[in-house]
Protein backbone atom coordinates (compact mmCIF):
# COMPACT_ATOMS: atom_id res chain seq x y z
CA UNK A 1 0.00 0.00 0.00
CA UNK A 2 1.21 3.60 -0.64
CA UNK A 3 3.06 4.74 2.41
CA UNK A 4 1.77 8.12 3.29
CA UNK A 5 0.13 9.39 6.54
CA UNK A 6 -2.88 11.29 6.86
CA UNK A 7 -1.80 14.18 9.38
CA UNK A 8 -5.16 16.09 10.79
CA UNK A 9 -3.09 18.25 12.90
CA UNK A 10 -0.70 20.86 11.37
CA UNK A 11 2.92 20.17 12.58
CA UNK A 12 4.11 22.78 15.19
CA UNK A 13 7.64 24.53 14.20
CA UNK A 14 8.31 25.79 17.31
CA UNK A 15 11.83 26.50 19.30
CA UNK A 16 13.80 22.95 18.45
CA UNK A 17 17.77 22.36 19.58
CA UNK A 18 20.08 23.99 17.63
CA UNK A 19 23.10 21.58 16.19
CA UNK A 20 26.41 22.61 16.77
CA UNK A 21 28.51 20.75 13.08
CA UNK A 22 32.27 20.50 13.55
CA UNK A 23 34.88 18.46 11.16
CA UNK A 24 36.86 15.56 11.93
CA UNK A 25 39.82 14.82 9.85
CA UNK A 26 38.37 11.37 8.39
CA UNK A 27 40.21 10.79 4.52
CA UNK A 28 42.94 12.77 2.90
CA UNK A 29 43.12 13.15 -0.68
CA UNK A 30 41.51 14.77 -3.93
CA UNK A 31 41.70 14.69 -7.31
CA UNK A 32 40.78 16.73 -10.18
CA UNK A 33 36.91 16.26 -8.93
CA UNK A 34 37.57 17.78 -5.53
CA UNK A 35 34.09 17.25 -2.99
CA UNK A 36 35.11 20.33 -1.22
CA UNK A 37 37.17 18.82 1.77
CA UNK A 38 37.90 15.68 3.02
CA UNK A 39 36.57 16.30 6.32
CA UNK A 40 33.25 14.71 7.73
CA UNK A 41 30.21 16.52 8.95
CA UNK A 42 29.56 15.57 12.62
CA UNK A 43 27.02 16.68 15.31
CA UNK A 44 27.73 17.96 18.83
CA UNK A 45 25.21 18.10 21.78
CA UNK A 46 23.05 21.07 21.21
CA UNK A 47 23.86 23.79 23.84
CA UNK A 48 21.31 25.96 22.74
CA UNK A 49 17.77 26.40 21.06
CA UNK A 50 16.60 28.12 18.28
CA UNK A 51 14.42 31.22 18.89
CA UNK A 52 12.80 31.40 15.49
CA UNK A 53 10.20 28.90 14.27
CA UNK A 54 11.41 27.88 10.15
CA UNK A 55 9.89 30.30 7.22
CA UNK A 56 8.22 29.71 4.44
CA UNK A 57 11.06 28.89 2.26
CA UNK A 58 12.68 26.96 4.81
CA UNK A 59 9.66 24.67 5.81
CA UNK A 60 9.15 23.88 1.80
CA UNK A 61 13.17 22.89 1.67
CA UNK A 62 13.99 21.87 5.00
CA UNK A 63 14.84 18.36 3.93
CA UNK A 64 17.88 19.96 1.79
CA UNK A 65 19.34 22.10 4.46
CA UNK A 66 22.19 21.97 6.31
CA UNK A 67 22.84 21.09 10.50
CA UNK A 68 25.61 23.59 10.51
CA UNK A 69 24.05 26.04 8.49
CA UNK A 70 20.48 26.03 9.14
CA UNK A 71 19.84 24.09 12.23
CA UNK A 72 17.83 21.81 10.35
CA UNK A 73 18.28 17.61 10.49
CA UNK A 74 17.97 17.90 6.41
CA UNK A 75 20.60 16.20 4.05
CA UNK A 76 22.85 19.34 3.14
CA UNK A 77 21.58 18.91 -0.28
CA UNK A 78 21.89 22.65 -0.78
CA UNK A 79 25.58 22.73 0.76
CA UNK A 80 26.60 20.03 -1.51
CA UNK A 81 25.51 21.33 -4.85
CA UNK A 82 26.92 24.69 -3.61
CA UNK A 83 30.13 23.35 -2.17
CA UNK A 84 30.96 20.12 -3.94
CA UNK A 85 29.33 19.80 -6.73
CA UNK A 86 29.40 23.22 -8.34
CA UNK A 87 29.50 23.25 -12.39
CA UNK A 88 30.80 19.92 -12.19
CA UNK A 89 28.46 17.66 -15.01
CA UNK A 90 27.70 13.95 -13.76
CA UNK A 91 26.52 11.05 -16.12
CA UNK A 92 22.52 10.38 -16.20
CA UNK A 93 20.77 7.96 -13.95
CA UNK A 94 17.85 6.50 -14.84
CA UNK A 95 15.09 6.42 -11.14
CA UNK A 96 12.60 3.58 -11.94
CA UNK A 97 9.23 5.57 -9.35
CA UNK A 98 7.26 1.99 -8.72
CA UNK A 99 4.24 3.62 -7.25
CA UNK A 100 0.72 5.06 -8.48
CA UNK A 101 0.96 6.88 -11.88
CA UNK A 102 2.83 10.10 -12.28
CA UNK A 103 1.85 13.35 -13.83
CA UNK A 104 3.81 13.45 -16.66
CA UNK A 105 2.99 16.83 -17.92
CA UNK A 106 3.99 18.34 -14.48
CA UNK A 107 6.21 22.04 -15.02
CA UNK A 108 8.72 20.13 -12.91
CA UNK A 109 8.92 16.58 -14.16
CA UNK A 110 8.07 17.08 -17.79
CA UNK A 111 11.81 17.48 -18.59
CA UNK A 112 13.38 15.09 -16.27
CA UNK A 113 11.31 11.74 -17.19
CA UNK A 114 13.03 8.78 -18.84
CA UNK A 115 12.53 8.81 -22.78
CA UNK A 116 12.58 5.07 -24.82
CA UNK A 117 13.85 5.76 -27.57
CA UNK A 118 13.21 2.90 -29.48
CA UNK A 119 9.42 3.27 -29.25
CA UNK A 120 6.54 5.17 -30.68
CA UNK A 121 3.80 6.65 -29.06
CA UNK A 122 0.26 5.46 -29.77
CA UNK A 123 1.37 2.72 -32.20
CA UNK A 124 -0.06 0.18 -30.58
CA UNK A 125 2.69 -1.32 -31.20
CA UNK A 126 5.47 -2.98 -29.67
CA UNK A 127 8.22 -1.05 -31.68
CA UNK A 128 11.34 -2.19 -29.70
CA UNK A 129 10.85 -5.44 -28.90
CA UNK A 130 10.99 -5.20 -25.01
CA UNK A 131 7.72 -6.97 -24.36
CA UNK A 132 5.94 -3.19 -23.30
CA UNK A 133 3.59 -1.90 -26.02
CA UNK A 134 3.59 1.73 -26.17
CA UNK A 135 6.09 2.22 -23.12
CA UNK A 136 7.82 5.64 -24.15
CA UNK A 137 8.42 6.97 -20.53
CA UNK A 138 7.17 3.75 -18.17
CA UNK A 139 4.54 1.10 -17.54
CA UNK A 140 1.42 0.46 -16.38
CA UNK A 141 0.89 -2.55 -14.78
CA UNK A 142 -3.02 -1.74 -13.12
CA UNK A 143 -4.58 -0.25 -16.42
CA UNK A 144 -7.29 1.48 -15.44
CA UNK A 145 -7.88 0.29 -12.11
CA UNK A 146 -7.30 2.81 -8.84
CA UNK A 147 -9.33 1.48 -5.99
CA UNK A 148 -7.79 -1.77 -4.23
CA UNK A 149 -8.77 -4.00 -1.30
CA UNK A 150 -5.82 -4.56 1.31
CA UNK A 151 -4.24 -7.46 0.76
CA UNK A 152 -6.27 -9.75 4.04
CA UNK A 153 -8.93 -8.75 2.86
CA UNK A 154 -8.52 -10.31 -0.50
CA UNK A 155 -6.72 -13.21 0.98
CA UNK A 156 -10.81 -14.10 2.87
CA UNK A 157 -12.76 -12.67 -0.27
CA UNK A 158 -10.29 -15.63 -2.28
CA UNK A 159 -9.33 -17.32 0.36
CA UNK A 160 -6.04 -18.02 0.04
CA UNK A 161 -3.73 -20.16 1.98
CA UNK A 162 -4.63 -22.39 4.44
CA UNK A 163 -6.93 -22.24 7.34
CA UNK A 164 -4.24 -20.34 9.82
CA UNK A 165 -3.41 -17.96 7.25
CA UNK A 166 -6.74 -16.94 6.85
CA UNK A 167 -7.56 -16.98 10.27
CA UNK A 168 -4.05 -14.13 11.03
CA UNK A 169 -6.12 -11.68 7.63
CA UNK A 170 -9.49 -12.22 9.71
CA UNK A 171 -7.86 -11.42 12.99
CA UNK A 172 -6.13 -8.18 11.30
CA UNK A 173 -9.47 -7.25 9.23
CA UNK A 174 -11.55 -7.11 12.05
CA UNK A 175 -8.82 -4.94 14.07
CA UNK A 176 -9.07 -2.16 11.55
CA UNK A 177 -12.60 -2.15 10.89
CA UNK A 178 -12.75 -1.78 14.70
CA UNK A 179 -10.20 0.83 14.51
CA UNK A 180 -11.25 2.86 11.30
CA UNK A 181 -15.34 2.58 11.95
CA UNK A 182 -14.39 4.11 15.88
CA UNK A 183 -12.71 6.58 14.55
CA UNK A 184 -15.39 7.85 11.72
CA UNK A 185 -17.60 7.58 14.52
CA UNK A 186 -15.52 10.68 16.41
CA UNK A 187 -14.48 12.47 13.00
CA UNK A 188 -18.29 13.40 11.58
CA UNK A 189 -19.51 15.06 14.84
CA UNK A 190 -16.23 16.94 15.37
CA UNK A 191 -16.98 18.55 11.89
CA UNK A 192 -20.83 19.05 12.56
CA UNK A 193 -19.77 20.77 15.71
CA UNK A 194 -17.13 22.74 14.13
CA UNK A 195 -19.49 24.15 11.91
CA UNK A 196 -22.36 24.77 14.64
CA UNK A 197 -20.02 26.57 16.24
CA UNK A 198 -18.61 28.28 13.16
CA UNK A 199 -21.96 29.79 12.29
CA UNK A 200 -23.24 31.00 15.68
CA UNK A 201 -19.69 32.97 16.53
CA UNK A 202 -20.70 34.52 12.93
CA UNK A 203 -23.35 35.55 14.27
CA UNK A 204 -22.43 36.78 17.30
CA UNK A 205 -19.97 38.64 15.58
CA UNK A 206 -21.69 40.30 12.58
CA UNK A 207 -18.68 38.72 10.15
CA UNK A 208 -17.40 35.81 8.77
CA UNK A 209 -13.57 35.92 9.39
CA UNK A 210 -12.33 36.09 12.86
CA UNK A 211 -9.41 35.77 14.87
CA UNK A 212 -8.62 34.61 18.14
CA UNK A 213 -8.41 37.67 19.74
CA UNK A 214 -11.92 38.25 18.24
CA UNK A 215 -13.30 35.35 20.30
CA UNK A 216 -11.82 36.27 23.46
CA UNK A 217 -13.81 39.46 23.38
CA UNK A 218 -17.09 37.56 23.08
CA UNK A 219 -19.05 37.43 26.74
CA UNK A 220 -21.08 34.45 26.18
CA UNK A 221 -22.72 31.45 28.44
CA UNK A 222 -24.11 28.30 27.92
CA UNK A 223 -23.95 26.87 24.24
CA UNK A 224 -22.22 29.73 22.76
CA UNK A 225 -19.58 29.82 25.66
CA UNK A 226 -18.50 25.90 24.64
CA UNK A 227 -18.69 27.05 20.85
CA UNK A 228 -16.49 29.56 21.71
CA UNK A 229 -14.12 27.32 24.20
CA UNK A 230 -14.07 24.90 21.38
CA UNK A 231 -13.32 27.24 18.35
CA UNK A 232 -10.83 29.12 20.81
CA UNK A 233 -8.91 25.99 20.99
CA UNK A 234 -8.56 25.10 17.37
CA UNK A 235 -7.82 28.63 16.23
CA UNK A 236 -4.50 28.91 19.23
CA UNK A 237 -2.95 25.52 17.39
CA UNK A 238 -3.47 27.11 13.29
CA UNK A 239 -5.27 30.56 12.75
CA UNK A 240 -7.12 29.15 9.23
CA UNK A 241 -10.15 27.71 10.45
CA UNK A 242 -11.05 26.26 6.57
CA UNK A 243 -7.42 24.51 6.97
CA UNK A 244 -9.35 23.03 10.17
CA UNK A 245 -12.46 21.51 8.12
CA UNK A 246 -10.39 20.64 5.48
CA UNK A 247 -8.38 18.18 6.99
CA UNK A 248 -11.26 16.87 9.38
CA UNK A 249 -13.01 16.41 5.81
CA UNK A 250 -9.99 15.01 4.11
CA UNK A 251 -9.95 12.54 7.41
CA UNK A 252 -13.38 11.66 7.21
CA UNK A 253 -12.99 10.97 3.28
CA UNK A 254 -9.77 8.88 4.07
CA UNK A 255 -11.53 6.40 6.39
CA UNK A 256 -14.46 6.11 5.01
CA UNK A 257 -13.32 5.07 1.56
CA UNK A 258 -10.76 2.35 3.72
CA UNK A 259 -14.62 1.06 4.69
CA UNK A 260 -15.65 1.24 0.83
CA UNK A 261 -12.51 -0.01 -0.79
CA UNK A 262 -9.64 -1.49 1.41
CA UNK A 263 -11.68 -3.27 4.15
CA UNK A 264 -14.76 -4.24 1.96
CA UNK A 265 -14.34 -8.36 1.75
CA UNK A 266 -17.04 -7.48 -1.63
CA UNK A 267 -14.93 -5.21 -3.29
CA UNK A 268 -12.91 -6.38 -6.61
CA UNK A 269 -10.68 -3.74 -7.88
CA UNK A 270 -8.85 -6.01 -10.83
CA UNK A 271 -11.92 -6.37 -13.00
CA UNK A 272 -10.49 -3.32 -15.30
CA UNK A 273 -6.91 -5.18 -15.45
CA UNK A 274 -8.17 -8.36 -16.91
CA UNK A 275 -5.48 -10.49 -15.43
CA UNK A 276 -5.07 -12.98 -12.77
CA UNK A 277 -3.22 -11.66 -10.18
CA UNK A 278 -2.53 -14.92 -8.26
CA UNK A 279 -0.78 -16.35 -11.61
CA UNK A 280 2.51 -15.42 -12.03
CA UNK A 281 2.72 -16.81 -15.82
CA UNK A 282 -0.15 -14.12 -16.96
CA UNK A 283 1.35 -11.40 -18.17
CA UNK A 284 -0.05 -9.98 -20.94
CA UNK A 285 -1.62 -7.10 -19.07
CA UNK A 286 -1.48 -3.54 -18.23
CA UNK A 287 -0.52 -0.58 -21.20
CA UNK A 288 2.33 1.81 -22.27
CA UNK A 289 0.47 4.92 -20.04
CA UNK A 290 0.91 5.50 -16.22
CA UNK A 291 -0.26 8.51 -16.16
CA UNK A 292 -1.79 9.10 -13.10
CA UNK A 293 -5.81 8.07 -13.19
CA UNK A 294 -7.76 11.25 -10.86
CA UNK A 295 -6.32 13.70 -9.43
CA UNK A 296 -6.17 12.43 -5.71
CA UNK A 297 -3.76 9.71 -7.36
CA UNK A 298 -0.88 11.81 -6.63
CA UNK A 299 1.60 9.77 -4.03
CA UNK A 300 4.00 8.95 -6.99
CA UNK A 301 3.49 12.69 -8.41
CA UNK A 302 5.11 13.54 -5.13
CA UNK A 303 7.77 10.99 -5.05
CA UNK A 304 9.04 11.51 -8.02
CA UNK A 305 9.71 15.37 -7.62
CA UNK A 306 11.40 14.45 -4.09
CA UNK A 307 13.83 12.42 -6.45
CA UNK A 308 14.22 14.86 -9.37
CA UNK A 309 12.20 18.17 -9.37
CA UNK A 310 14.16 20.08 -12.36
CA UNK A 311 16.38 22.07 -10.85
CA UNK A 312 17.12 24.76 -13.54
CA UNK A 313 13.70 25.86 -14.81
CA UNK A 314 13.30 28.44 -11.52
CA UNK A 315 9.61 27.09 -11.25
CA UNK A 316 8.13 25.34 -7.71
CA UNK A 317 10.55 23.05 -6.15
CA UNK A 318 13.81 21.12 -6.60
CA UNK A 319 14.85 17.50 -6.29
CA UNK A 320 17.67 16.01 -4.87
CA UNK A 321 19.43 14.92 -7.86
CA UNK A 322 20.05 16.79 -11.42
CA UNK A 323 21.28 14.57 -13.82
CA UNK A 324 18.36 12.50 -13.42
CA UNK A 325 15.63 10.54 -15.81
CA UNK A 326 12.24 9.40 -13.99
CA UNK A 327 10.96 6.32 -15.33
CA UNK A 328 7.32 6.18 -14.52
CA UNK A 329 6.22 2.57 -13.51
CA UNK A 330 2.46 2.13 -12.41
CA UNK A 331 2.09 -0.67 -9.81
CA UNK A 332 0.87 0.35 -6.55
CA UNK A 333 -3.23 1.01 -6.38
CA UNK A 334 -5.36 2.91 -4.04
CA UNK A 335 -5.16 -0.05 -1.70
CA UNK A 336 -2.16 -2.99 -1.54
CA UNK A 337 -0.29 -3.78 -4.36
CA UNK A 338 -0.32 -7.11 -6.00
CA UNK A 339 2.99 -9.18 -5.63
CA UNK A 340 2.98 -9.94 -9.16
CA UNK A 341 2.84 -6.71 -10.16
CA UNK A 342 5.68 -5.51 -7.75
CA UNK A 343 7.76 -8.57 -9.40
CA UNK A 344 7.38 -7.43 -12.89
CA UNK A 345 7.40 -3.72 -12.39
CA UNK A 346 11.34 -4.24 -10.87
CA UNK A 347 11.79 -6.28 -14.02
CA UNK A 348 10.29 -3.98 -16.07
CA UNK A 349 12.69 -1.06 -14.47
CA UNK A 350 16.03 -3.15 -14.37
CA UNK A 351 15.66 -4.35 -17.99
CA UNK A 352 14.93 -0.82 -19.34
CA UNK A 353 17.98 0.77 -17.56
CA UNK A 354 16.93 1.98 -14.32
CA UNK A 355 19.99 2.11 -11.97
CA UNK A 356 18.14 2.85 -8.65
CA UNK A 357 14.62 1.69 -8.19
CA UNK A 358 12.65 3.74 -5.42
CA UNK A 359 10.10 2.11 -3.38
CA UNK A 360 7.69 3.91 -1.19
CA UNK A 361 4.51 0.97 -0.73
CA UNK A 362 4.49 -1.75 1.90
CA UNK A 363 1.97 -4.55 3.44
CA UNK A 364 1.85 -6.95 5.87
CA UNK A 365 0.43 -9.59 4.14
CA UNK A 366 2.41 -11.36 0.65
CA UNK A 367 1.02 -14.26 -0.04
CA UNK A 368 3.18 -14.95 -2.98
CA UNK A 369 6.62 -13.01 -1.88
CA UNK A 370 8.84 -15.20 -3.25
CA UNK A 371 8.25 -13.38 -6.43
CA UNK A 372 9.12 -10.02 -5.32
CA UNK A 373 12.35 -11.70 -3.60
CA UNK A 374 13.64 -13.35 -6.62
CA UNK A 375 12.74 -10.07 -8.55
CA UNK A 376 15.29 -8.16 -5.32
CA UNK A 377 17.32 -11.14 -6.38
CA UNK A 378 17.59 -10.58 -9.97
CA UNK A 379 18.54 -6.75 -9.54
CA UNK A 380 21.31 -7.25 -7.51
CA UNK A 381 22.63 -9.57 -9.92
CA UNK A 382 22.12 -6.44 -12.67
CA UNK A 383 23.70 -3.79 -10.15
CA UNK A 384 20.38 -1.79 -9.43
CA UNK A 385 19.63 -0.30 -5.82
CA UNK A 386 16.06 -0.65 -4.92
CA UNK A 387 14.86 1.99 -2.16
CA UNK A 388 12.65 1.13 0.32
CA UNK A 389 10.55 3.02 2.94
CA UNK A 390 10.12 1.30 6.00
CA UNK A 391 6.43 1.89 6.43
CA UNK A 392 4.01 4.41 8.94
CA UNK A 393 2.98 2.44 11.65
CA UNK A 394 5.43 3.74 14.19
CA UNK A 395 6.65 0.00 15.11
CA UNK A 396 9.43 -1.87 15.36
CA UNK A 397 10.53 -3.93 12.26
CA UNK A 398 12.85 -6.25 14.53
CA UNK A 399 9.49 -7.90 15.90
CA UNK A 400 8.76 -10.63 13.55
CA UNK A 401 4.88 -9.98 14.48
CA UNK A 402 5.45 -6.80 12.90
CA UNK A 403 5.41 -8.60 9.26
CA UNK A 404 6.31 -5.54 6.27
CA UNK A 405 6.65 -6.05 2.81
CA UNK A 406 8.67 -6.76 0.59
CA UNK A 407 12.09 -6.62 2.79
CA UNK A 408 15.61 -8.24 2.38
CA UNK A 409 15.63 -10.62 5.14
CA UNK A 410 12.70 -13.12 4.57
CA UNK A 411 11.83 -12.98 8.32
CA UNK A 412 15.49 -14.91 9.37
CA UNK A 413 16.37 -13.14 11.85
CA UNK A 414 17.52 -10.12 10.19
CA UNK A 415 20.28 -12.12 7.79
CA UNK A 416 19.65 -10.45 4.28
CA UNK A 417 19.37 -12.50 1.32
CA UNK A 418 20.45 -9.96 -0.88
CA UNK A 419 22.83 -6.86 -0.47
CA UNK A 420 21.04 -4.04 -2.78
CA UNK A 421 17.87 -2.92 -0.63
CA UNK A 422 18.28 -0.11 1.63
CA UNK A 423 15.46 0.56 4.41
CA UNK A 424 15.00 4.43 5.17
CA UNK A 425 13.06 5.65 8.44
CA UNK A 426 11.36 9.14 8.91
CA UNK A 427 12.91 12.14 10.51
CA UNK A 428 10.66 15.87 11.16
CA UNK A 429 12.32 18.75 11.12
CA UNK A 430 12.83 19.24 14.63
CA UNK A 431 15.90 18.21 16.11
CA UNK A 432 15.14 17.45 19.17
CA UNK A 433 13.19 13.59 21.30
CA UNK A 434 10.70 14.19 18.50
CA UNK A 435 13.15 14.40 15.30
CA UNK A 436 12.00 10.67 14.65
CA UNK A 437 8.59 10.93 13.26
CA UNK A 438 5.96 9.28 14.98
CA UNK A 439 4.47 7.53 12.33
CA UNK A 440 7.87 6.25 11.33
CA UNK A 441 8.93 1.92 11.88
CA UNK A 442 12.36 1.56 13.00
CA UNK A 443 14.61 -1.02 13.81
CA UNK A 444 17.76 -1.98 14.64
CA UNK A 445 18.18 -5.29 12.31
CA UNK A 446 15.50 -3.69 9.67
CA UNK A 447 15.86 0.06 9.07
CA UNK A 448 19.26 1.18 7.44
CA UNK A 449 18.98 4.42 7.52
CA UNK A 450 16.50 7.80 8.49
CA UNK A 451 15.87 10.61 5.94
CA UNK A 452 13.24 13.78 6.25
CA UNK A 453 9.69 12.21 5.73
CA UNK A 454 7.23 14.59 7.56
CA UNK A 455 5.85 17.57 5.97
CA UNK A 456 7.80 17.90 2.44
CA UNK A 457 6.82 19.87 0.01
CA UNK A 458 6.81 18.59 -3.36
CA UNK A 459 4.74 18.37 -6.83
CA UNK A 460 1.46 17.42 -7.30
CA UNK A 461 -1.26 16.47 -10.23
CA UNK A 462 -2.66 19.39 -12.01
CA UNK A 463 1.05 21.31 -11.82
CA UNK A 464 0.33 21.86 -8.34
CA UNK A 465 2.48 21.60 -5.58
CA UNK A 466 2.03 20.63 -1.73
CA UNK A 467 3.17 19.09 1.75
CA UNK A 468 2.94 15.42 2.38
CA UNK A 469 4.45 13.14 5.20
CA UNK A 470 5.55 9.53 5.46
CA UNK A 471 8.39 6.96 4.69
CA UNK A 472 7.07 7.20 1.41
CA UNK A 473 8.58 10.72 1.81
CA UNK A 474 12.15 9.61 3.56
CA UNK A 475 13.03 7.00 1.06
CA UNK A 476 13.05 9.48 -2.39
CA UNK A 477 15.20 11.44 -0.43
CA UNK A 478 17.58 8.86 -0.12
CA UNK A 479 16.68 7.47 -3.32
CA UNK A 480 17.80 10.75 -5.09
CA UNK A 481 20.92 10.95 -2.82
CA UNK A 482 21.41 7.42 -4.47
CA UNK A 483 21.40 8.97 -7.95
CA UNK A 484 23.84 11.64 -7.48
CA UNK A 485 26.29 8.95 -6.33
CA UNK A 486 25.63 6.74 -8.85
CA UNK A 487 25.72 10.53 -11.54
CA UNK A 488 28.95 11.83 -10.30
CA UNK A 489 30.64 7.99 -9.68
CA UNK A 490 29.06 5.47 -11.96
CA UNK A 491 31.62 3.11 -11.64
CA UNK A 492 30.41 2.53 -7.31
CA UNK A 493 28.44 -0.75 -7.61
CA UNK A 494 24.57 -0.84 -6.05
CA UNK A 495 26.18 -2.32 -2.69
CA UNK A 496 28.74 0.09 -2.77
CA UNK A 497 26.43 3.24 -2.63
CA UNK A 498 24.23 1.48 0.03
CA UNK A 499 27.27 1.11 2.06
CA UNK A 500 28.40 4.94 1.06
CA UNK A 501 24.78 6.11 2.52
CA UNK A 502 24.17 4.42 5.77
CA UNK A 503 28.45 4.97 6.97
CA UNK A 504 28.75 8.85 5.33
CA UNK A 505 25.41 10.04 7.78
CA UNK A 506 25.19 11.86 10.64
CA UNK A 507 25.41 10.32 13.62
CA UNK A 508 23.01 12.87 16.49
CA UNK A 509 24.19 13.17 20.02
CA UNK A 510 20.23 13.69 20.26
CA UNK A 511 17.59 10.50 21.64
CA UNK A 512 14.88 10.66 20.35
CA UNK A 513 11.24 8.84 21.17
CA UNK A 514 9.76 5.98 18.70
CA UNK A 515 6.29 5.73 17.52
CA UNK A 516 4.97 8.85 18.96
CA UNK A 517 6.28 7.86 22.84
CA UNK A 518 8.26 10.11 24.63
CA UNK A 519 8.82 8.20 27.38
CA UNK A 520 11.66 6.26 26.77
CA UNK A 521 14.71 7.88 24.56
CA UNK A 522 17.21 6.23 22.42
CA UNK A 523 20.02 7.22 19.98
CA UNK A 524 19.41 6.69 16.11
CA UNK A 525 21.90 3.51 16.79
CA UNK A 526 19.31 1.57 19.28
CA UNK A 527 16.82 2.20 16.83
CA UNK A 528 18.58 1.78 13.05
CA UNK A 529 21.31 -0.27 11.62
CA UNK A 530 23.77 2.76 11.05
CA UNK A 531 22.23 4.75 13.71
CA UNK A 532 22.76 7.90 10.75
CA UNK A 533 20.78 10.79 9.49
CA UNK A 534 21.38 10.41 5.42
CA UNK A 535 23.76 13.21 4.58
CA UNK A 536 24.61 13.99 0.72
CA UNK A 537 28.16 16.16 1.53
CA UNK A 538 29.33 13.20 3.44
CA UNK A 539 28.25 11.00 0.85
CA UNK A 540 30.10 12.65 -2.09
CA UNK A 541 33.40 12.57 0.09
CA UNK A 542 33.05 9.13 1.38
CA UNK A 543 32.32 8.41 -2.83
CA UNK A 544 34.95 10.30 -3.96
CA UNK A 545 37.63 8.61 -1.61
CA UNK A 546 35.82 5.11 -2.31
CA UNK A 547 35.90 5.56 -6.00
CA UNK A 548 40.27 6.68 -6.19
CA UNK A 549 40.59 3.34 -4.00
CA UNK A 550 41.59 5.86 -0.06
CA UNK A 551 38.83 3.54 1.63
CA UNK A 552 37.31 0.46 1.09
CA UNK A 553 33.83 -0.54 2.29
Amino acid sequence: MILKTKIIQKLSHSAFGIILLGTSTWMTGCASFNPGTSTLLTASQATESRKSPLSEDERQNWQHLDLLQDTVPGMSVNRTYSEIIKNKKGKTVIVAVIDSGIDLQHEDLADVLWTNQGEKAGTNTDDDGNGFIDDVHGYNFLAESYNEQLEYTRILRLGIGDEAYQAQAKSKLDSKLEEVTQTLSQIQPMMSALEEADKAVQAELGKENYTLEDLKGIEASGQLSMQVGFLSQMLSRTDDLEEVKESLSGAYEYYSEQLKYHLNVEFDGRTDVGDDPYDYNDQDYGNGNPMHRVTDESHGTHVAGIIAANRTNDLGIQGVANNVQIMAVRAVPNGDEYDKDIALAIRYAVDNGAKVINASFGKSFSPNAEWVYEALKYAAEKDVLFVHAAGNDGMDLDNPENTNFPNDHKYDNGKEFTNNVITVGALASQYSARMVAPFSNYGVKNVDVFAPGAQIYSTMPEGEYTYQSGTSMAAPAVAGLAALIRSYYPKLTAEQVKKIIMESGISPEVKVGVGGDLSSLYTLSEVSKSGKIANAYNAMVLAHQVSKGKVKL
